[in-house]
């Protein structure tokens, strides 16, 4: 019998055999059935697709997440379903692109319920029905309980523990937001009730440049104690790798979601100035670092060969002010990509993503298949031996021939691409991204310095290059969408939509029928 303690809403049944995974070769299909291959995903926080150097950074090393690289398969064409962290990590946990869910574009904080019902069949959900067992360690960003605003003095519930995770120990919201404390399953660590949060008033929590919301709610100084930010890496990874140490008698799945890169940039003291791109690079240094550690406890605990790891961002490299202090050094958080954070540009949504499975993926392979975090809930599926039903996950494909088989093979033609703004879904389809509105979809403050730094005015900072945008503005005559051949102009320097009206016809209609009919199923685009 399959265990779980919430089959009444889980979408899926037990696969014997390899009958269901004949689209990839048999051998993986049996071992991973068998064997319960454990499942390890560290989803870091605002990492771009230029931030390692395994992607070609070159003021930043990124030696353990190179190794990763050098034992496993690196993607090229990797991308979160939204360049927004909430929606991101909403795709990931449900497998469903954000626009299911109606109105998730933005980051919630600390005044929003959980954004999931406790009855969503979820990524844990599938892995805990296989017999795992299931933990989050680190940022949540979905949520907690049902009241709005949220009560932090009462027990956060529903939580990741209502949600299939056996353990859940971490960051509540985000980093740069308050509250700034740990959470501890369903209660706030250090709370008490003779010291509670008291919306309105201010924290006592150390500053840092682009913290914010400092005074929307204070109290509970023993909780705000117990968070020290220059520590947040070192804790939650020494609580992952803990729970990963105890974990002999089944089994494992584990969603590692760091704060790191997101801003304010606290890298432990050791990490300081060890790079050549300001605290920004930096924070890399300490993520990197973190990966190392999963990566030794692993071995240590001889469960290597049988983990599957895989590392991913929720979104690309964001320009804010410490980000700009790391683009004048050098580095370039996107690399040659346009567009940053919250953009329906390719540096808005296009991130790292490698995979190590021993046995399974051949070592120092690169690939250009398409794929998505959405997809990682079918991919669980499959590695657990488990078929999901139409209504589980109905935007998320499984990754395993694209992970094991050759290096190109490609399960998917398609992927919806949701920006900051709604204006701006956007459609991947093969080689094509066309978006549906002028511009970026993302942060547009105008001034160098600024946070929210983005847009056409970035340009002249950056020295990016857009047909359609002409000293920091878009041009007057600019085409009302976007239509780009990736395979021929990856950085998107030249808007095509006027050399083919057509596709971008298609394409606006292929969006339409995915919202209207969503399945995972949708018929794969010419």
């Amino acid at each position: 019998m399959i265990a779980t303690t919430r089959s009444r809403k889980v979408g899926f049944t037990p696969l014997f055999g390899f009958i269901c995974f004949l689209a990839f070769p048999v051998d993986n299909s049996e071992v991973a059935a068998a064997d319960h291959t454990n499942i390890v995903i560290i989803f870091a926080d605002d990492v771009g697709y230029g931030d390692l150097s395994c992607y070609g950074a070159t003021h930043v090393s990124t030696p353990n997440i190179d190794r990763l690289a050098s034992q496993g398969r690196r993607f090229t064409d990797a991308h979160s379903a939204s360049a927004v962290c909430t929606p991101s990590r909403y795709a990931l946990v449900t497998g469903r692109y954000p626009i299911r869910h109606g109105n998730l574009w933005a980051p919630v904080f600390l005044r929003t319920p959980m954004v999931l019902s406790p009855e969503t069949t979820t990524i844990a959900d599938v892995a805990k029905s296989a017999g795992y067992a299931t933990a989050c360690i680190g940022k949540w960003h979905l949520g907690f309980g049902t009241k709005t605003p949220t009560d932090w003095n009462a027990p956060l519930k529903p939580g990741p523990l209502e949600l299939g995770f056996d353990r859940y120990f971490g960051m509540p919201v985000v980093n740069s937001h308050p509250p700034f404390v740990f959470v501890d399953g369903h209660h706030v660590v250090g709370w008490t009730a003779d010291d509670p949060f008291v919306y309105e008033a201010t924290a006592e929590t150390r500053i840092f440049d682009e913290k914010m919301g400092i005074d929307q709610i204070g109290g509970a100084k023993a909780a705000h104690a117990a968070y020290d930010d220059e520590q947040v890496g070192t804790i939650l990874t020494e609580k992952a790798t803990t729970w990963i140490k105890g974990q002999k008698d089944s089994p494992f799945f584990l969603y590692f979601a760091t704060t790191n890169i997101h801003h304010p940039f606290t890298p432990a003291p050791r990490f300081k100035g060890t790079s050549q791109a300001g605290p920004y690079g930096d924070f890399i240094h300490e993520l990197d670092w973190i990966v190392g550690q999963v990566m030794a406890t692993l071995d240590e605990t001889g469960m290597a060969d049988n983990t599957l790891l895989i590392f991913t961002s929720d979104n690309g490299g964001m320009l804010n002010r410490g980000g700009q202090a790391a683009w004048r050094a050098g580095h370039r958080l996107n690399g040659d990509l346009l567009g940053f954070k919250f953009d329906a540009w390719e540096g808005g949504h296009r991130i790292p993503f490698i995979a190590r499975w021993p046995g399974h993926i051949e070592p120092g392979t690169e690939s250009n298949s398409l794929i998505s975090n959405v997809d990682l809930l079918a991919t669980t599926a499959a590695v657990t031996g488990q078929e999901l039903n139409t209504q589980t996950g109905v935007d998320s494909f499984n990754l395993l021939p694209a992970l094991t088989g050759p290096p190109n093979t490609g399960v998917r033609d398609h992927l919806l691409i949701a920006p900051a703004r709604r204006t701006h879904l956007s459609l991947r389809r093969g080689d094509w991204m066309f978006i549906d509105a002028q511009g970026h979809g993302g942060f547009s403050q105008t001034n160098v310095g600024d946070h929210g730094f983005g847009g056409p005015a970035a340009h002249l900072f950056t020295g990016h290059v857009n047909s359609d945008i002409e000293s920091g503005k878009i041009k007057p005559d600019a085409p009302k969408a976007q239509l780009y051949n990736l395979k021929i102009d990856p950085t998107q320097k030249v808007n095509v939509i006027r050399e083919h009206p057509q596709i971008a016809a298609e394409m606006r209609s292929e969006m339409a029928r995915i919202r209207e009919q969503p399945t995972a199923k949708h018929a794969q685009s010419r």
